[in-house]
């Protein structure tokens, strides 16, 4: 199979497509677009024509509005009199769901339509249907017969369109031949991409959402490589995370599944789905675009047949290593806390990394989201440890201390290979990807006890790490990796981008054993975001282990927590998806595993919903629905008592756990 990128090693952008938006050029190497959707009713002209201006100053440079039936997609023309009448021309998007009519209708007015090939003109009504290959055929053709109208509407007009495929509502025909898969969502798109360009339409950006981004990465990387192999050519990509949700787990999410792609030099417009106003998602994806190296120095210590993989991108596999303790090997990743800045540590800073201390029973609390490892430089720890907690500190502090079972050393490479006293147990070595020598791959080899601490300083850093861990298993090297991420940016949102996207991209790729993040509080600036102060609310140590746990959830390595599926809100919804949101994760935030989708409507919800466990989903002014998995259990309920009643179906599934007092 094809790569899905211009180079393994470097920075490049992938080459696309040229597209015209209105007059905005796209893909070719122009640069990465921002957007966002606006979350009004679309027949109040001015409320939706406020929140755009709203978002076009806030950097928005295409803004998408729903059109779910004919009415909304004639009120565009209004929406966009008034828009050109204040000053803005930003182009508009027109957001279809299951209307082609509507679709129509918008693609001679605005200057681009969305549509889904899920539900355009396929059927989703979660049926299980075996299709022999006449019958396959059969629906393609009527696939054909009622979207090529629009692709020639589109044509005509010079009206852009994006096929955009969402991993929650593949038709049911889809299903039945490919299933649940990243490949069901190519062959979605590939399938309307192929009747547009039988009419020589090529005005088409593509997407492939999903809330999983282990799912959302391998589909697009799938779909750069069929549209390489088939056309010869790849059409430009939007790129985003479904439903990521809100705050920093929003943020951490999409970051994940669009910086990874970002950084392998795929994605030709963003937008970041938030449930949250939709000017607040345009700084994320800023931050998204301002990370990317500028420049890139190519990796000398990997071998040149870099791109001789051992590991298949587009089917995700941990790689393989030996335990050492309790990383590696099929345990789950550890969480390292890094303690190196702080002057002292006392029994009350480990609270902020998972753990509280009785004094009366004199017995630690261990939390789901408490980190297993704590480095402490160069710095002994004068009190009792909880039970599941380990110290890394430097060579030359741990040849001090007494406590072998507790105390473990972290070698600089130099130390590591002339050291004479090494632990019995586990040896931490720190190791750049700018200096690693065959010497110490060497010497790493013959040590079953060693856990690589790998990290880089190289604009290009994920690149740089991916290289020498498939370096690693080329010299079958199987020591156990931890990824160790640094960040020096001054603000909470673009810190969290760069751990979430440095770290996560490597973890989606099956490498990595352990996560430690790094930063330097005093250089943050002490912000305000959405209307709190971070540093007010919690303590640089908390928010780098939460951070820690939160990629790693999102990953799907390590489950430490409840999981929220919230869609970001638009002119469907039928209640107050943040505040529902926040009423929601206060009653249920303790249950640790499963996944709850948050849905405004039935757009989003079953459908969209993927593969959450129970899901709340919109289903008319005021009435909620409820569903296990996709099945739908309570319809129609009233939505002030909505929330009781989702915990009322968690207690009959027997998934509800009361919260510790």
């Amino acid at each position: 199979m094809q790569l899905y990128c211009e180079s393994m090693t470097e920075y490049k952008r992938l080459k696309t497509r040229e597209v015209k938006i209105g007059n905005l050029l796209l893909g070719n190497g122009h640069p990465i677009r921002v957007q966002t959707m606006t979350t009004t009713d679309t027949m109040d002209t001015i409320a939706t024509v406020e929140q755009t201006i709203r978002c076009i100053e806030a950097g928005a440079e295409l803004v998408r509005i729903t059109a779910p039936s004919k009415k909304e997609a004639e009120n565009l023309q209004k929406i966009k009199d008034e828009l050109h009448k204040r000053g803005y021309f930003v182009p508009l998007v027109a957001d279809i769901h299951f209307t082609p009519n509507a679709a129509e209708i918008a693609a001679r007015i605005v200057e681009k339509v969305r549509v889904n090939p899920g539900n355009y003109v396929d059927k989703k009504k979660f049926e299980q249907i075996e299709y022999t290959d006449a019958e396959y055929a059969e629906e393609i053709e009527r696939i054909r017969e009622r979207f090529t109208p629009l692709v020639l509407i589109c044509k005509e007009h010079g009206t852009a369109m994006r096929i955009g495929t969402n991993h929650g509502s593949l038709s049911d025909r889809i299903m039945s031949r490919y299933g649940d898969t990243a490949m069901g969502m190519v062959e979605s798109a590939m399938e309307f991409l192929r009747i547009a360009r039988a009419e020589d339409y090529h005005n088409i950006i593509l997407s492939m959402k999903s809330s999983n981004p282990l799912v959302m990465v391998q589909a697009y990387r799938l779909l750069i490589s069929y549209m390489m192999e088939e056309f010869g050519e790849c059409y430009p990509l939007h790129l985003g995370v479904t439903e990521a949700g809100d705050g920093e787990d929003g943020r951490i999410k999409s970051a994940i599944g669009i910086g990874t792609l970002l950084e392998d030099g795929i994605g030709d417009t963003i937008r970041v789905s938030l449930t949250e106003d939709p000017e607040f998602e345009i700084p994320v994806c800023k931050d998204l675009v301002k990370s990317l190296p500028q420049s890139s120095s190519v990796i000398t210590n990997a071998n040149s047949d870099i791109l001789s993989l051992r590991y298949n991108p587009f089917d995700y596999k941990r790689r393989a290593t030996t335990a050492v303790s309790n990383i590696g090997g099929k345990q789950v990743p550890v969480v390292i806390a890094d303690f190196m800045l702080a002057e002292t540590i006392t029994p009350e800073d480990l609270q902020a990394i998972g753990y509280s201390y009785n004094v009366e029973t004199d017995k630690w609390a261990i939390g789901d989201a408490a980190a297993d490892y704590l480095y402490s430089a160069n710095k002994k720890i004068e009190f009792a440890l909880p039970g599941t907690l380990r110290i890394m500190c430097d060579y030359s502090t741990w040849l001090s201390v007494s406590d072998d079972a507790k105390y473990f050393p972290l070698f600089q490479a130099d130390e590591f290979l002339k050291a004479e006293k090494k632990s019995t147990v586990i040896n931490f070595v720190a190791v750049d990807t700018k200096k690693i020598t065959v010497p110490l791959l060497q010497k790493i080899k013959e040590d079953s006890t060693v856990v690589i601490c790998i990290y880089s300083t190289a604009v290009n850093a994920m690149q740089n790490i991916r290289a020498c861990i498939v370096d690693l298993m080329k010299q079958q090297i199987n020591n156990p990796v931890i990824l160790a991420v640094e960040s020096h940016h001054s603000s909470i949102d673009e810190q969290l981008i760069h751990f979430s996207t440095q770290a996560g991209a490597l973890f989606l790729d099956g490498m990595g054993d352990g996560i430690w993040l790094m930063n330097d509080p005093s250089k943050l600036i002490n912000q305000k975001v959405h209307g709190r102060t971070y540093l007010e609310t919690k303590n640089n140590h908390q928010f780098i282990n939460n951070t820690s746990f939160s990629i790693l959830q999102a990953v799907r390595t390590r489950i430490s927590k409840t999981e929220y599926i919230s869609c970001p809100s638009c002119g469907r919804t039928l209640f107050d998806l943040q505040e529902t949101t926040g009423k929601i994760r206060a009653v249920t935030n303790h249950l640790k595993g499963l996944k709850i989708a948050i849905m405004g409507c039935i757009v989003n919800g079953p459908g969209e919903m993927a593969d959450a466990d129970f899901g709340y989903v919109g289903s008319g002014i005021g009435k909620i629905t409820l569903y296990r998995g996709k099945e739908v259990v309570k319809r129609n309920i009233e939505s002030a008592i909505a929330v009781d009643e989702l915990i009322n179906l968690l207690k009959e599934s027997d998934v509800w756990i009361e919260p510790a007092i």
